[in-house]
């Protein structure tokens, strides 16, 4: 079955033509609180998951009549002679279609979880129905990330101490991100959805390093930049085009005035798609929109 004009779920479809679509899919005390709350199901952590198991499992059934409707249309248009109708397609369903696309690799699926038995569920999930990830999981919790990504399984991604905010965050380890470094196949990756947080994870970074050196890791600064850059792409799938610097990719750079991961470092310059857009020693200036980034921009903006 071809995956037919899914909508794109993450904003690097805006940015970057041809990019993987994105699937963000939750676990744990989110849905079951707000499913909860409205006393609709799913209302407990095995309900999320056999949500999800039925959903995925329609999917596969969805999938199957689409094959058998290809075979059918195959073998009807090779017939010399055209006895009877053609085939009839099944009724297109856009929901199963979107799960169709994370079974067959086309939609990469980012998991959003935070305690590490739900992660080990999540990856059996993952493996039941072939689920293709940039992170799975977890997403942007994973305080307990450390823990099941000593397996090294799949790619990881994590944050650096936000504990506390919610009953799942109480238990943190807040070693994860180092951990996840360290175990074989991790993808280790501070990023945030605050806007606040989005703004200083070079910080977010350094404190994750310290962690990580406290429980006797060695984490050199030119292996934690990854956590912010190609470890990033990897996960989205468009590592080939962003994330280091190199020929032919696109780079957004930023120079600092001393170590980015010391809290009193500053941006000195900052450079989008090759365009000085911020100089620390300049008079301030309009911002330049990198809203059409990859794009040809038809002149002068």
């Amino acid at each position: 079955m071809t995956l037919r004009n899914v909508p794109a779920t993450t904003m690097q479809q805006m940015k970057f033509p041809d990019a993987p679509h994105g699937l963000k899919m939750a676990c744990g005390e989110n849905p079951k609180r707000v499913y909860g709350g409205k006393d609709r199901a799913p209302s407990t952590r095995m309900g999320n998951v056999a949500g999800y198991r039925q959903a995925f499992a329609d999917a596969q059934d969805y999938r199957r009549q689409f094959e058998k409707y290809d075979l059918e249309r195959t073998a009807y248009e090779q017939k010399k002679s055209k006895d009877g109708p053609p085939p009839v397609p099944p009724k297109r369903d856009l929901r199963l279609e979107t799960l169709v696309g994370a079974m067959n690799g086309d939609i990469l699926v980012h998991i959003h979880c935070y305690r590490a038995d739900e992660m080990a569920v999540m990856l059996d999930l993952a493996r039941e129905f072939g689920l293709q990830g940039g992170g799975l999981p977890p997403r942007r919790g994973g305080v307990q990330a450390g823990r099941p990504a000593r397996a090294g399984r799949r790619l990881w991604r994590a944050v650096a101490d936000w504990w506390g905010f919610k009953m799942e965050a109480f238990d943190a380890v807040w070693e994860n991100i180092a951990f996840v470094d360290a175990a074989a196949n991790g993808c280790a990756i501070v990023h945030s959805d605050s806007a606040e947080g989005i703004q200083r994870l070079n910080q977010e970074a350094a404190k994750a390093m310290a962690r990580g050196q406290r429980a006797g890791l060695e984490i050199p600064p030119e292996r934690a930049i990854r956590w912010l850059t190609s470890n990033a792409a990897r996960a989205l799938g468009i590592a080939d085009r962003v994330g280091t610097l190199e020929p032919g990719k696109i780079a957004d750079v930023v120079l600092w005035n001393r170590d980015p991961f010391s809290v009193y470092a500053l941006a000195d310059r900052v450079y989008l798609d090759g365009e000085l857009v911020f100089d620390r020693m300049a008079p301030p200036r309009e911002p330049a929109s990198d809203f059409l980034l990859g794009q040809p921009t038809g002149g002068a903006r």
